[in-house]
C-alpha cells in the first residue's frame, strides 16, 4: 500500500514538474538545464506526496490539480538544496547521487537556478485550481514556512551560526524545526487547505507536520553518521566535519532514534480523529523514520 502511494505520488509530481519547468531547449538554455539537472536528479518527492496525501485525507479522494501544488513545493525544496550546497554554505559536491548544481554549471548559474525555481514555484501557486481564498492562504503558509521567522531560511542562518559551537537543545530544536520541519509542515497544511480543510483539521495537520518534520531531520542527522556517501546519494559525514549542530552530536545515536520514534507516536495521536482516512499519512510518517537514505 505504502509503496503504491509513493510510486503514484512520485509519478504525479514528476509529470507536473516536467510540464511546468521550461524545457532545456527554451532560451536561455543554460538556466533551464541547471534547473532540470537538480529537480530531476531522483528525489523522493516527499513534500509533494505529503501535500497530496493530506489533501486526499481531507477530501476523501485526490483533488484535481493538487499535483501542481506538490510540484511547486518540490521546486522550493530543490532551490533550497541548490543554495545549501554552494561553497558559501555547505560546500558540497554531491546531491542525490549527482554532482551538485554549482559543480555542474558553476556558482553563478547555480545561484540563479535556485532563484528561478523559487519564482517559478510562486507562479505555479498563483494559478492553483482551488478557491481564491484557499490559494492565498496556501501562498502565505508556504512563504512563511520558507522565510526567516521560524522558517527554512531562518533555520539555515542559525545552522550556519551554530557551526563550531556547543549548541543548546533549544538552539538545536529551532534549527531543525525551522530548516526542515517548517516546509514539511507547510506541505501538509497547504494540501489540507487545497482540499478545503476546516481550521480544526488544519491545526491537526500542522501539529502532525511539526512532529514528523523534526523526526525526519533527526533521522537525517543519524544517517549522516551511520551511512556511506553511496548509500545516501550525498556526502556522508559532512555534519561531523563541519561541527554542525545535530541530535547525534548532542545526545548520541540511540537517544536520537528514540526521540524520533517518540515524535512519530505524538504525530499519530494528532490524526486519531480522522480514523482510517489518516492511515496513509501515518504510514508515511513511519517510513520517514525507518528509511536508510
Amino acid at each position: 500500500m505504502l509503496q503504491a502511494t509513493l510510486e503514484q505520488g512520485q509519478h504525479l509530481a514528476d509529470a507536473a514538474l516536467d510540464r511546468l519547468i521550461p524545457l532545456e531547449t527554451v532560451h536561455p538554455v543554460s538556466i533551464h538545464k541547471a534547473m532540470r539537472h537538480s529537480v530531476f536528479a531522483g528525489g523522493k518527492r516527499l513534500r509533494p506526496i505529503l501535500a497530496m496525501e493530506a489533501a486526499r485525507m481531507i477530501a476523501g479522494s485526490l483533488p484535481e490539480g493538487v499535483e501542481e501544488l506538490g510540484a511547486a513545493l518540490e521546486m522550493l525544496h530543490t532551490y533550497s538544496l541548490i543554495h545549501d550546497d554552494l561553497p558559501a554554505l555547505d560546500n558540497d559536491e554531491l546531491r542525490r547521487g549527482r554532482p551538485t548544481c554549482h559543480k555542474a554549471f558553476g556558482e553563478a548559474i547555480a545561484i540563479l537556478a535556485g532563484d528561478a525555481l523559487q519564482t517559478q514555484a510562486y507562479e505555479v501557486l498563483s494559478r492553483l485550481k482551488c478557491p481564491a481564498e484557499a490559494r492565498v492562504r496556501i501562498i502565505e503558509e508556504i512563504a512563511r514556512g520558507t522565510g526567516t521567522v521560524d522558517g527554512m531560511i531562518g533555520g539555515q542562518v542559525v545552522d550556519l551560526e551554530a557551526e563550531h559551537t556547543r549548541p543548546t537543545l533549544e538552539m538545536l530544536e529551532y534549527i531543525h524545526r525551522s530548516k526542515t520541519a517548517a516546509l514539511i509542515t507547510a506541505s501538509l497544511v497547504s494540501g489540507g487547505l487545497y482540499a478545503g480543510a476546516k481550521d480544526s483539521e488544519v491545526a491537526k495537520l500542522r501539529a502532525f507536520g511539526q512532529a514528523i518534520g523534526l523526526a525526519f531531520q533527526i533521522v537525517d542527522d543519524v544517517l549522516d553518521v551511520t551511512q556511506t556517501s553511496e548509500q545516501l546519494g550525498k556526502t556522508a559525514g559532512k555534519d561531523t566535519a563541519s561541527e554542525k549542530a545535530t541530535y547525534p552530536a548532542l545526545f548520541g545515536i540511540d537517544a536520537s532514534v528514540k526521540k524520533a520514534d517518540q515524535l512519530v507516536n505524538n504525530a499519530f495521536a494528532e490524526l486519531e480523529s480522522f480514523g482510517e482516512r489518516g492511515e496513509t499519512l501515518k504510514e508515511l510518517a513511519r517510513f520517514l523514520v525507518e528509511r536508510k537514505k
